[in-house]
């Protein structure tokens, strides 16, 4: 196959885009770091909201623990957009708390609905329960969005990009 390679990315996905994609899924990969240094992945549900996922957990996991130890996350998102090809992807890192099922804006948003992927299924009253409110610093990172399948299956060495995110809305790590 003879592939041209573009020197720059060609994906140009616009932030609207990107937070389109996130709010029409709810599962990712949720990344984190024990304070020995060994990295955790787990699969998660999510509930979107604004930029920041809301997901449930057991404090006592070891995403509670490591979490709880170092606030600092990694998130991917898969996009599968066709059920073949190469999937796309979004990427960032993030700032994460957890909350008890009792705190204020926790209550506020499920009573809004606006949690439903985490909280439908007795997720507030699991003994030891508790959420994590993981939002992104800085930007987002893709890849494949904002290309066509075409374009991604042809040039897949391009397809990386990212948005940034508005000011207000990032993660600060002085938090």
């Amino acid at each position: 196959m003879n592939t041209t390679i573009s020197p720059t990315p060609v994906a140009r996905p616009t932030l609207g885009m990107v937070t389109q994609a996130v709010h029409r899924r709810s599962v990712a990969v949720l990344s984190t770091v024990s304070a020995a240094g060994r990295p955790h992945a787990a699969t998660v549900v999510y509930s979107a909201v604004g930029h920041q996922l809301y997901v449930s957990t057991i404090r006592s996991s070891r995403k509670g623990r490591n979490l709880a130890e170092n606030p600092w996350a990694g998130v991917v998102i898969p996009v599968r957009r066709l059920p073949v090809g190469p999937p796309s992807s979004i990427q960032f890192q993030a700032r994460a708390e957890l909350l008890s099922p009792d705190d204020d804006e926790l209550v506020r948003l499920a009573e809004a609905g606006e949690l439903k992927e985490v909280t439908g299924h007795g997720e507030l009253d699991l003994p030891d329960g508790c959420f994590v409110r993981i939002t992104p610093v800085n930007r987002l990172h893709t890849y494949g969005l904002g290309l066509s399948l075409w374009k991604l299956i042809r040039d897949p060495l391009s397809a990386g990009a990212s948005v940034e995110l508005p000011g207000d809305d990032r993660g600060r790590a002085d938090r």
